[in-house]
């Protein structure tokens, strides 16, 4: 049965059985990507031969992370509009399986960094298509909390397996905790993705042909004019990247908030662990970031389908580099805890709005895809940030890292301020 001919259901609620698989889909995504962020980093000295202060190596394996991840995103994005969206989630977690055993028996950080390659491609195909799926689902009013449900399920998922894979390795030792704890995680989510998770494609492309028979209800959306009905890969990539003024502002913002990321995935650990902190309370100062960005995005996501996006993300933008340069201001666990969740709600007020702002704006025809080009930015992100963080670091030290970011941020978010504007439909329609 075609697009144009089945009668596709959209919504949360007509389609909440198959919303809530991908939910939990993305927080399994997330508990995976956790795996990695505070045992590891912690303990690469001790555990994995990095030598102390050597901040470019100790970087390495986020800047291949970023580049990978980054790079899939691009792939997954188009390849779903050709395999559909539950194959290429398939192969995301199918390419999963090896990174707790290359854990386990790791002779060397550059096996730790072979891993976290595995890791990018996972996270590039796994946590893209949860997103993408859930808003072939979804609704136009729906897209702010549909993002933010989707991005409160994986940063939770991140923070739980932060908290959780600390106390493993106390219980454990480091490798054995790691490999127990992502082997059960990428198991399971690889049976439930077979046997539950259905196909969206349809969705999209019958959604797509409503457009273009002129069918569709409510405001229209300020769709980039400049473009063909199915264009190019390259057509695609030079309007998200710098064509259209809108969506150049929210990829630079994408790549930028990443360096956000990247210190607190490497500098964040490291940074308390040589003010004294364990491993069990690190892994409580970073959860406390992880949760609340995750938790927040429960209602910031929503708020913005009422107030607009582009508010929100230019407030989160500075609230976040506030976050962080706070952090080296105080000495304390309670200080640092309560600079993460400054931290972690800067980053709530923006994240889910920059992809909502993309979906806004992206005709369905090629959403898919744009979705895709805008997460490559982004998670290129983390390879552009690791690699200037571990240079700040190298020539003045690690305090200049935080510092760096914070002025990043600020900058970041003045740019979506001049060249972003309102994308909600409802807010700032097309004539």
């Amino acid at each position: 049965m075609t697009a144009m001919t089945h009668d596709y259901r959209y919504g949360i609620q007509a389609n909440l059985a198959q919303f809530s698989h991908q939910l939990f889909q993305v927080f399994l995504v997330g508990l995976t990507l956790g795996t990695l962020r505070t045992v590891v980093p912690a303990l690469a000295e001790t555990e994995f031969g990095v030598p102390k202060g050597s901040f470019m190596l100790l970087m390495t394996f986020v800047v291949a992370f970023g580049f990978v991840k980054g790079t899939l995103n691009f792939v997954a994005g188009r390849l779903s509009e050709r395999l559909g969206r539950k194959t290429v989630l398939l192969l995301g977690w199918a390419s999963a399986l090896p990174i707790p055993l290359m854990i386990l028996y790791a002779p060397t950080w550059e096996w730790i960094v072979a891993a976290t390659v595995l890791l990018g491609i996972n996270q590039g195909f796994t946590w893209s298509m949860t997103q993408t799926a859930k808003l072939d689902l979804t609704r136009p009013d729906q897209r702010g909390l549909t993002i933010g449900l989707n991005e409160f399920a994986g940063y939770v998922g991140v923070a739980v397996a932060g908290i959780a894979t600390g106390y493993m390795a106390a219980a454990f030792g480091p490798r054995q905790g790691l490999m127990i704890f992502g082997s059960i995680v990428i198991v399971v989510a690889l049976v439930l993705t077979a046997i539950w998770v259905r196909e969206t494609l349809g969705h999209a492309k019958a959604e797509g042909a409503r457009h273009a028979a002129g069918k569709t209800s409510g405001p229209t959306p300020r769709y980039p004019q400049n473009i063909a009905d199915t264009p190019t890969t390259w057509e695609v990539f030079t309007l998200m990247s710098w064509r259209d003024k809108r969506l150049f502002a929210i990829s630079q913002a994408g790549l930028v908030e990443k360096f956000v990321d990247a210190l607190i995935w490497v500098f964040y650990p490291v940074f308390l662990y040589q003010q004294g902190l364990n491993l069990a309370a690190i892994g409580w100062v970073v959860g406390v970031y992880g949760f609340v960005w995750g938790g927040s995005q429960f209602f910031t996501g929503k708020l913005s389908d009422h107030i607009g996006r582009q508010k929100p993300i230019v407030w989160g933008m500075w609230l976040c580099g506030l976050g962080v340069a706070l952090t080296l201001l105080g000495d304390n666990v309670t200080w640092w805890v309560l600079s993460a969740a400054v931290t972690g709600f800067g980053m709530a007020l923006l994240y889910p709005n920059l992809s909502a702002a993309v979906a806004d704006i992206a005709h369905p025809n090629w959403r898919g895809s744009a979705i895709g080009i805008y997460r490559f930015w982004r998670d290129l992100g983390y390879g552009i940030g690791a690699l200037l963080l571990g240079v700040v670091a190298a020539a003045w030290g690690i305090a200049a890292g935080f510092w760096f970011t914070a002025g990043a941020m600020l900058v970041s978010g003045a740019i979506v301020w001049f060249y972003g504007e309102e994308t909600h439909p409802r807010l700032n329609p097309a004539d």
